[in-house]
């Protein structure tokens, strides 16, 4: 803990300074609650009765979570294929550039027209802006090799699919952790756009509802709620990396 504490020691000053900015400015300038409310204010609304946040915290996990092991088992499993195949890659990319430049939002509710409400709808829909940067990554990963690690495959007459499992996913696996890192917090982006586009819970659901009757203090506390998710799939990328590839990781 004291080790934690100490490495991220510089994170945890600037979000306290921040905090007590904020708290400093809601008072000296008397700002309304309904404009902007202090930090005091929100962590009440956080432990308030008034929204049953269990309910909305589980659906909005179970998106996000969704998301992004959809995105990273699609996206690792083509950029495998674009690697394995230049006939796969050259069929591939341009289909798959095209699908990451379309607008999600535009995207949602056709989802949602095809698949109606509920999780499903929004788990597609951060998978879809996750997806991208781990098929890069991976394929990426699966060529950038070290020409004398394949010569050595060459010289034991190795086929090809163990020289993937041996050399090239191996050497693949910092470009993919890297990867996951953005799908964490682009997972998060996704759920909570479906959930502003059309839902009857979940976090994003709750800021919609809240807006209406003005009640600030309660969609701020549902954001804090969605950093605190998307922090913890962060972190635990972050955990696996240290311990799948800890070679490769030098600063997180």
């Amino acid at each position: 803990m004291v080790r934690w504490l100490t490495r991220n020691a510089a994170a945890i000053v600037l979000f306290v300074a921040l905090l007590g900015a904020w708290q400093l400015a809601v008072s000296a300038f008397e700002m309304r609650e309904y404009i902007l409310p202090s930090p005091l204010v929100v962590l009440r609304a956080l432990g308030g009765s008034e929204i049953p946040w269990a309910g909305h915290l589980w659906i909005t996990t179970l998106e996000i979570v969704g998301a992004f092991v959809l995105a990273g088992v699609v996206g690792v499993a083509l950029g495998i294929a674009i690697a394995w195949s230049p006939v796969l890659a050259k069929a591939l990319v341009p289909f798959l550039v095209f699908v990451n430049t379309l607008p999600k939002v535009a995207v949602a509710p056709l989802f949602l027209l095809w698949l109606g409400y509920g999780v499903v709808p929004n788990m597609l829909i951060g998978a879809l802006i996750g997806f991208f940067p781990v098929v890069i990554n991976t394929a990426v990963g699966l060529t950038q090799v070290d020409e004398e690690m394949l010569d050595l495959g060459r010289v034991f007459n190795a086929p090809k699919w163990r020289v993937f499992a041996k050399i090239r996913i191996p050497n693949a696996y910092p470009y993919i952790l890297s990867a996951l890192k953005v799908t964490a917090t682009a997972a998060v982006v996704g759920a909570i756009v479906g959930e502003f586009v059309a839902s009857q819970k979940g976090l994003g659901y709750v800021i919609i509802t809240t807006q209406g009757s003005m009640n600030t203090p309660v969609a701020f506390a549902a954001l804090v709620w969605i950093s605190v998710i998307g922090l913890a799939v962060y972190g635990a990328v972050v955990l696996a990396a240290r311990w799948i590839a800890p070679w490769a990781e030098t600063s997180d």
